[in-house]
């Protein structure tokens, strides 16, 4: 039987893998091998698989042997064609070591740069490049980053080693070092190491090699790194491969240089070659943002760079190769790439290519771009924007009208405007924002261990870093709006200050930043709705010829209807009347009705909210001229609207004539113990007919006066919460009286549908019956999925969470829809429904109506639509186009 293959390798003498090999090699790992098939200058190295990593963290975090002498033939295949020996004195040859799973996770995981030194290997490459500076400088930095990285010490403790060293040499830079300095330095760390672990620092290459693979592989349990997957829905399952790979060195003097390109601009998505380098600079500098890198052409020119010199001109000649690199890879890959390269002494490397992040305006315009290029079909260009990503496009911009005082300029990392009170740590982030305020995270730098901070921020400033930093990249992949490399700005986080003109601003105090412009304003600026490009516009005509599914909005008023309509609404899928309730107007007289003692008090008092639900209908119906409208008859149980506050019930019993005893007194008589299960939806209309009458009333009066205008009127009326069949035909038969009244009285007629939200398991169950009364089904898949689980959605938030990072459920069910359980109800009861009344509509309007993957679901179930929050429409547009894609219409 033949020994299973952990080990792949790359080089342009010999390559194993392939760009289609992802799921095995990672993402890095497979396009190492692409470029290499493609003749392109990659540094020789191999690759260990995903499948390492899993047998890694099943084999109680052991390294098998079969890997261990793959690993070993790889290497000596590397020391062969490299002329270079890993671990020797007088050529040594050094690695990088490189995480990368399947799916791109910039910044979660771990590397290590420069693996291989030691006391003597590092005067063997002193000797070799006859730069003894150079050398200890890579010396300093692998121990540094192996610190880190692997033993997991406290970085911060040789950091700060390094600046007392700097401040009693009297350098400014890190580059003022000389090579006397950095040896000393070294031996400062394996000290400090030594001290803080109780263990040396490992000399021996390989114990440094097998060390770091491990860390890799461990990496990718860190807290990091499953905080991004958990926000980017990528599974835990996946592992990620080690790529270990042939140093080449950008640090080696001036005539060498490392730096990051996108074939686009990633902010607008223009056609544009743009990035940033550093010369005499290894490529951690450039994503760590500790030095301002440099243009590589004119286009990539910024307020904070203009007065570098760009690569075009340092290195003429490496630029023009650059060029030819980044427009081969862009034709081979059919996307914008995001390339990273060295440069060691005028010989250009390719270390990385992948699909680059971009805002989802780029997203859209290169999109667009591609098919007008004819390189992507419109399907494929569909395919190629993650709807979520859309997100982004809804979020407010600056009133161009409104006052603003800009304190300094940055670069603009990330589109969006916000608003948010300065905190300076991202656990302070985390703990404002879940008492329900907003921050603006404040960093000098951030780094990975800032993610879930970055999460809770409403925005993003760091005073260092490029366009290419960790904070600009993550917050592009996240929507947020952040500015990047604002050096007018000094930030003190031990004190917890920020200074910018003379002022100091203290945590609490308010700033607000424009991602788009690179602007940091004092206090909170007002903001306007987001507006869309052409090519969006064009890009969602793609998508709604594709789509089969079609997409409605939840909304309670005429604003939210208007919204809707805007955002490609086409109709109304929940138009929930308790919230119309609440309006101070409009809750005392719901209140008398609750009070009322008996049918004629209630009547009166219901009397009162008549013209108001009319008026609310009506301008829904004009919103909404020629397209449905569904609306939800009251629901939720009569305890909820009852006042609260001390005044409120002062108020309440001076309307009602009555003391604040008997206030207290009703509220009692409404309690319920499990509110949810309780008096409400369709119980609420059999015991309290008139509710429902009134409010079926002023749905239809208010159709005949908007249908005398012009306006073309679909109403769908939904009775809530039903159980049996007999519940469904008696509310219909009132329905019906009321109709019959109303058509009488205006002399006109209109037409309707009544049908019923299917939200409770008995329901779905007797689907067939019930379909013989209801002209359509909407799932109401928020209380469908608390029935089904047993779960109280309030609740639920305290351990769900756990049975997620254990494996319980894949995900949290309120988020996106179970499909073996909850979906098997669904897929049950539509497809019993349509055998039985072939003319039922059916659709979703819970929260799941407008995540993707619910989506996906719903078109594979045979579902008519699909309904969600006004915001969320374009984001379903188009996860309905993938879906009919990729499962046909």
């Amino acid at each position: 039987m033949a020994t299973k293959k952990w080990v792949y390798r790359f080089s342009a003498e010999q390559t194993e893998g392939n760009r289609s090999m992802k799921d095995l090699l990672g993402g890095k790992g497979a396009n190492l091998a692409e470029m290499a098939s493609l003749g392109l200058r990659v540094p020789p190295g191999f690759t260990i698989s995903t499948e390492a990593c899993i047998d890694y963290q099943n084999n109680k975090k052991v390294i098998n042997e079969d890997v261990k002498t793959q690993v070993l033939e790889s290497l000596k295949f590397i020391e062969k064609i490299t002329q270079k020996k890993f671990g020797d004195s007088v050529a040594p040859l050094l690695f990088s070591v490189r995480s990368g799973a399947r799916a791109s996770m910039p910044g979660m995981m771990d590397t290590v740069l420069n693996l291989g030194l030691n006391d003597k290997t590092v005067e063997g490459l002193a000797h070799v490049t006859n730069n003894p500076r150079f050398a200890w400088d890579s010396y300093r930095r692998f121990i540094q980053m192996y610190a880190n990285v692997v033993i997991g010490l406290n970085i911060s403790l040789l950091e700060a080693c390094m600046e007392d060293l700097k401040e009693a040499r009297g350098y400014h830079l890190d580059t003022d070092l000389q090579a006397a300095d950095l040896k000393e330095l070294v031996g400062h760390y394996k000290r400090i190491i030594l001290e803080e672990t109780g263990k040396a620092f490992p000399t021996d290459p390989m114990e440094q090699l097998w060390m770091a693979v491990g860390a890799v592989f461990g990496s990718w349990n860190n807290a990091r790194a499953i905080k991004y997957r958990n926000l980017h829905n990528i599974p835990h399952n996946w592992g990620t491969a080690v790529n270990i790979q042939s140093m080449v060195f950008g640090n080696l003097g001036e005539d060498s240089a490392t730096g990051v390109c996108f074939t686009r601009d990633p902010g607008t998505g223009l056609k544009r070659f743009f990035g940033e380098y550093l010369l005499n600079a290894q490529g951690e500098d450039v994503v760590a943002g500790i030095r301002t890198p440099g243009p590589i052409n004119n286009f990539s020119k910024n307020d904070a760079n203009r007065s570098l010199k760009t690569l075009e001109e340092v290195m003429p000649v490496v630029y023009a190769e650059l060029c030819d690199v980044y427009q081969k890879l862009e034709h081979h890959y059919r996307d914008m790439q995001d390339i990273e390269f060295t440069v060691e002494k005028q010989k250009l490397y390719i270390l990385q290519t992948r699909n680059g992040k971009r805002t989802a305006n780029a997203g859209i315009q290169i999109a667009v771009d591609l098919v007008k290029e004819k390189i992507l079909s419109e399907k494929e260009a569909l395919m190629r924007v993650n709807p979520e990503d859309l997100n982004q496009l809804l979020h407010p911009r600056l009133d161009p009208n409104a006052k603003k005082e800009v304190l300094a300029n940055g670069l603009p990392a990330s589109p969006g405007a916000a608003s948010g009170e300065i905190v300076f740590t991202a656990d302070q982030a985390v703990k404002l924002h879940e008492a329900g305020r907003k921050v603006m995270l404040v960093r000098q730098e951030t780094s990975p261990e800032d993610i879930a901070g970055m999460v809770a921020a409403e925005g993003i400033i760091t005073a260092r870093g490029g366009m290419t930093s960790h904070a600009a990249v993550v917050a592009r992949g996240m929507g947020k709006p952040c500015v990047a490399g604002c050096s007018a700005l000094k930030v003190d986080h031990e004190n917890k200050i920020l200074t910018v003109k003379d002022r100091e601003y203290k945590e609490g105090d308010f700033l607000t930043i424009d991602g788009a412009t690179g602007e940091v304003m004092d206090g909170v600026v007002p903001t306007l709705e987001a507006k869309v490009s052409d090519s969006f516009g064009e890009f969602m005509k793609w998508a709604d010829a594709v789509r089969r599914l079609k997409v409605r909005a939840n909304a309670d008023n005429p604003q939210d209807a208007f919204i809707a309509r805007k955002f490609g609404a086409q109709g109304i899928g929940l138009c929930r009347t308790e919230h119309m309730f609440f309006d101070p107007e409009r809750i005392l007289a719901v209140r008398e009705m609750i009070f009322a003692k008996n049918k004629s008090e209630r009547e009166r008092a219901l009397a009162k909210l008549l013209p108001f639900q009319r008026d609310d209908f009506f301008g829904i119906f004009k919103a909404m001229d020629g397209l449905p409208s569904n609306i939800r008859l009251l629901d939720p149980p009569l305890h909820e609207f009852l006042p609260n506050e001390l005044h409120e019930k002062e108020e309440l019993a001076r309307s009602l004539h009555v003391s604040l005893l008997e206030i207290d007194e009703r509220a009692k008589q409404l309690h319920e113990f499990n509110p949810m299960l309780g008096h409400r939806g369709c119980r609420l209309g059999i015991t309290f007919p008139e509710i429902y009458k009134v409010q079926v009333r002023a749905i239809l009066e208010a159709g005949i006066m908007a249908q005398s205008q012009g306006v073309k009127v679909h109403p769908e009326i939904m009775i809530p919460l039903v159980a049996t069949i007999k519940e469904l035909s008696l509310l219909k038969q009132d329905l019906e009286e009321v109709a019959k009244q109303v058509f009488e009285e205006k002399k006109q007629t209109l037409q309707y549908k009544v049908g019923t939200m299917i939200e409770l398991p008995r329901a779905a169950i007797m689907a067939g019956e019930l379909s013989q009364v209801a002209e359509f089904f909407s799932y109401g898949t928020n209380d469908l999925t608390q029935t089904t689980f047993g779960l109280s959605r309030d609740d639920a938030g305290k351990f769900l969470g756990e049975y997620v990072a254990k494996g319980i459920l894949d995900a949290d069910p309120f988020i996106t829809l179970d499909q073996s359980g909850v979906g098997f109800l669904i897929e049950y009861s539509n497809r019993i429904g349509k055998e039985k009344n072939s003319k039922l509509h059916t659709g979703i309007c819970g929260e799941h109506g407008g995540e993707s993957r619910s989506i996906q679901f719903c078109h594979k179930a045979g579902l008519d639509y699909v309904s969600c929050s006004p915001f969320r429409v374009p984001i379903a547009r188009l996860a309905a186009a993938q879906a009919a894609i990729e499962n046909g219409k």
